[in-house]
């Protein structure tokens, strides 16, 4: 754990903290003035959080859940709680460097791990707990694990994992697990001296790309914890928030809106637990706690409007939308109901919040925003040059702090996506005549459903496994709620015929392979359109979808998970 040092690079960091939440009203000053503190052996959570947290009895974090049982606790409670918990795990062989699996729910072991691995200066690989067996050995192995905390609802699936790792469990014991219920008895002090170094990596992410396997993406002591900072100007949460994040441990968003937007403000992080989102329970939640900032992904906002919205008063000055573009009707019913705007912004886990709508700045329907204070932010056609259109990309001269550390699995990707002086999000967008970005789409064929992300390549190499199947391309299809979610076309082997009980062995089947939000929603039977060099043409295919969805045509040989009532026995 990083001791106390100097207060220089403390001040530096409060300085320019201080600047975005001065001028939150304020873009062009904010974006002018801005400049990143030159850190080095600044460790966030020692020198920052619990400096902030010294006797501080602000609420740090408020969970509640939807059968009423509530926690607080306050800044110097996550101070001491995250001391306890660094020495924890520093006494069961945690150190600095070791990897460290979290597959937890929203629960307060959450923020104190996040906290505590900062300080011991160890990695915490952040999963959600609807993660399959699968998904969370691959994750083990190729994350090079060294310790294992998982909920006690989780267990069974790390069981038998191979391998020597410490594991920890969250709740009820189990049997040859070790308690985390046994961090209380160890000491609130920090009394380790070891100086931090800012370039340490601190965080590992699993991000879904173009392979079946997902990118492993490298965050440092400072990319996030300090990066952030440009994240809490554009979500734009103060002091006196009580501000809502609705997402799960495991994506880069909580980390996101969670933590540190949030905790950089010295705001109060709500959650409401659930077990099933239900619009009507979350809105009363915000209204009886007196929730001020709320952000959410489209997909929540979509369902939350189709709620009476007026019937729920609230206090809520802050209405935030992340995760993929959201429809301009959404944002003008919201503001019809609430008289606030819904703001939009962008960015990925490779970053932080790069571009986005800013509290009293004019919002034009549509458009993503402008750049984030720290960032400069460009589009670069065919060609590698400047443009008006083209993908979304960062310049490197100088390289802005906030950026991912590397693709800890790929030199040669890592490579590609910081060629030529510029960090390529593979994003496409506009830029108008005001400076304002206009999101386009992927540059590529992976895809949103819901808040997710998913890989077409993943999912296609899942259902091949399927003894019926020869070959299949996965797209998104069109879908009012989630925005769209996968279908398959499916080329079957010789002498297998469509039928429906086919189509439902198929969904059985790959409920069996791949998490809830992964799962294929539709399928439709017949050949693939390819290239003369033999390619399936997915543009092809994207474009069909649309087109057949818009009209609301559906072939003899296209079948919908929700077609099938036995799916849901």
């Amino acid at each position: 754990m990083a001791g106390v040092k100097g207060t220089g690079e403390v001040e530096e960091f409060l300085a320019a903290r201080d600047l975005l939440l001065k001028h939150r009203q304020d873009y062009e000053t904010a974006h002018h003035e801005f400049l990143w503190p030159e850190l080095q052996s600044f460790n966030w959570a020692s020198d920052y959080f619990d400096r902030y947290a010294q006797g501080n009895s602000r609420v740090a974090l408020h969970i509640v859940d939807e059968f009423g049982f509530e926690q607080k606790f306050t800044y110097a409670e996550m101070a001491r709680r995250s001391n306890q918990v660094a020495n924890f795990l520093r006494a069961h062989g945690v150190r600095a460097g070791d990897r460290v699996i979290a597959i937890l729910p929203n629960v307060a072991a959450i923020w104190e791990l996040t906290l505590a691995i900062l300080k011991l200066g160890a990695v915490l690989v952040p999963c959600a707990v609807l993660l399959t067996a699968e998904d969370l050995a691959d994750r083990v192995v190729r994350g090079e694990v060294k310790h294992i905390v998982a909920d006690v609802s989780c267990v069974p699936k790390v069981e038998n994992l191979q391998g020597s790792h410490t594991r920890i469990v969250v709740g009820d014991n189990q049997p040859g697990w070790i308690s985390y219920d046994q961090s209380y008895d160890y000491s609130p002090r920090d009394d380790d001296q070891s100086i931090a170094d800012v370039n340490m990596p601190f965080l590992l992410y699993f991000t879904s790309g173009t392979t079946a396997a997902p990118k492993l993406v490298i965050h440092t002591q400072q990319s996030y914890p300090v990066g952030h900072l440009a994240t809490m100007y554009w979500v734009g949460v103060r002091q006196d928030d009580v501000h809502l994040n609705i997402s799960s441990p495991g994506w880069a968003k909580h980390a996101w809106s969670s933590v540190f937007a949030p905790w950089n403000a010295g705001a109060t992080v709500f959650v409401y637990r659930y077990e099933r989102f239900e619009s009507c329970k979350v809105l009363e939640a915000i209204a009886r706690h007196n929730v001020t900032s709320l952000c959410a992904p489209p997909t929540v906002w979509r369902m939350l409007i189709l709620q009476d919205l007026e019937r729920f008063p609230n206090k809520l000055r802050n209405l935030i939308s992340a995760g993929e573009p959201l429809n301009p009707e959404i944002i003008a019913r919201v503001q019809a109901a609430w008289n606030t705007t819904v703001r939009d912004g962008f960015g990925q886990t490779e970053t932080v919040a790069l571009l986005g709508n800013f509290p009293g700045m004019q919002i034009k329907p549509g458009a993503v925003g402008k750049p984030t204070p720290g960032h400069v932010v460009v589009l670069l056609d065919a060609e590698g040059k400047e443009s008006d259109e083209g993908e979304i990309a960062v310049k490197l001269t100088p390289r802005p702090p906030s950026l991912m550390q590397a693709y800890a699995d790929s030199a040669e990707r890592t490579a590609a996506a910081t060629l030529g002086g510029y960090y390529r999000t593979g994003d496409v967008a506009r830029r108008d005549s005001d400076g304002y970005f206009n999101y386009v789409g992927r540059a590529d064929d992976v895809f949103k459903c819901a808040d997710y992300r998913l890989s077409p390549f993943e999912l296609e190499s899942a259902l091949l496994e399927h003894e019926a199947i020869a070959e299949a391309a996965v797209v998104p299809s069109p879908d009012e709620l989630r925005q769209a979610v996968p279908k398959a076309y499916i080329t079957l082997v010789p002498d297998i015929k469509p039928s429906r009980d086919l189509a439902l062995d198929i969904f059985r089947f790959i409920r069996g392979r791949l998490s809830p939000y992964k799962r294929i929603r539709r399928i439709e039977f017949g050949a693939l359109p390819k290239t003369v060099s033999g390619k399936i043409r997915r543009a092809e295919l994207r474009q069909r979808e649309r087109e057949n969805v818009n009209a609301n045509h559906r072939s003899a040989t296209e079948y919908y998970e929700s077609d099938f009532l036995e799916l849901s026995r």
